[in-house]
């Protein structure tokens, strides 16, 4: 559906945004690209759909090079990939309807044929009771879905998001992820969302691109890159979701006991079908071995389980090892965080 390859892009002062830049996004697909402020996404967004013209590379939609198209030929190819962005871009001095209906009449369309397409638009994003509403009438949420209407009007393949939620507060972007989500499945739109905010990606998106410094430095299934990141920045972005940060009082322990004396601190994975296992109960009672819970945590990501539990291992150091291998043997992760006294057993 779209294929990104080796795109570059340099300001006139001088400035790399982009470097070198190759992505294939699938047709159907829900496709997140993350990175922080500076890191050339929104430049990379603007490149689909070439507001933003490259410096180098290729960007081809729907088998055409759009880097190789005239103005005119350019202008219509445009009318397949719609676009949404943070702060709405909405004519004040117009209606609902009227919002909705712009690009068909900026395509010449007879006035009953924009009527014929505009309503159900406003029926699929839950606003057919605002028609005749004007912007400042209306709340966040009901713009941004404005603004999704009006993208749809022209019946896109690809839909791209610039930070389509960022302005908005955590309830209302909830609201029109679903809303993403549901167009996507009816209309089987290939969608493009950019985006600072990782709890976004988690909940939507099927892949993933990291972009840091204008380069991707990762990209993979969603599940995937949250559940074993490997460049520093991806695991930054993932840390507070997935790894949750110890609790003072263990972290405290930790710093306290030399790092090869006492019981070790483990923390086990739990990914996929594994996070059903009774894994800790299986070691307690097949090792010599005690296992003190002292922080747990089980999330979704893309309805797929994800396990994180901290334990503290009491036993003699050959048992431990047995256990830990025992654990590791079941496909999953086991990084040992260091030591705690072993006369110390309080639950941080």
């Amino acid at each position: 559906m779209i294929e990104i390859t080796n795109l570059s892009k340099t300001f006139g002062n001088g400035a790399k945004v982009l470097a070198d830049v190759s992505l294939t996004i699938a047709p159907g697909e829900i496709f997140g690209i993350i990175g922080r402020s500076g890191a050339g996404k929104s430049t990379l967004v603007r490149c689909l759909n070439l507001l933003e013209r490259p410096t180098s590379g290729r960007v081809t939609v729907e088998g055409r090079e759009l880097t190789t198209l005239s103005e005119s030929e350019l202008r219509l190819a445009r009318r397949k990939i719609g676009m949404i962005f943070q702060h709405f871009n909405l004519l004040s001095s117009r209606t609902v309807f009227d919002n909705v209906a712009f690009p068909l009449e900026l395509a010449g369309l007879p006035k009953a044929e924009i009527a014929r397409k505009v309503a159900p638009l406003l029926e699929l994003v839950g606003l057919a009771d605002k028609s005749d509403a004007y912007p400042a009438q209306l709340s966040g949420g009901q713009k941004q879905r404005v603004g999704i209407a009006r993208a749809l009007a022209s019946e896109p393949s690809v839909l791209l998001c610039d930070e389509a939620t960022s302005a908005l507060d955590p309830e209302t972007t909830k609201s029109i992820l679903a809303l993403l989500q549901d167009i996507n499945a009816k209309l089987g739109l290939t969608i493009v969302l950019i985006t600072h905010e990782m709890p976004v990606i988690k909940e939507i998106c099927h892949r993933v691109a990291v972009l840091d410094g204008g380069h991707v430095v990762e990209e993979g299934g969603v599940f995937d890159v949250f559940t074993a990141p490997k460049a520093e920045i991806t695991k930054s972005f993932v840390r507070d979701l997935v790894d949750r940060e110890l609790p003072e009082a263990l972290k405290e322990r930790l710093r306290n006991t030399p790092l090869t004396e006492g019981n070790p601190v483990l923390r086990v994975i739990f990914t996929g079908p594994n996070a059903y296992s009774p894994v800790i109960s299986d070691v307690v009672r097949r090792f010599e071995v005690s296992l003190n819970i002292l922080q747990a945590h089980v999330d979704y990501i893309q309805g797929a389980p994800y396990g994180n539990i901290v334990v503290e291992a009491i036993g003699k150091p050959a048992d431990i090892q047995t256990a830990i291998d025992h654990i590791r043997n079941q496909d999953l992760r086991v990084e040992v965080l260091g030591h705690v006294a072993g006369h110390d057993r309080a639950v941080a």
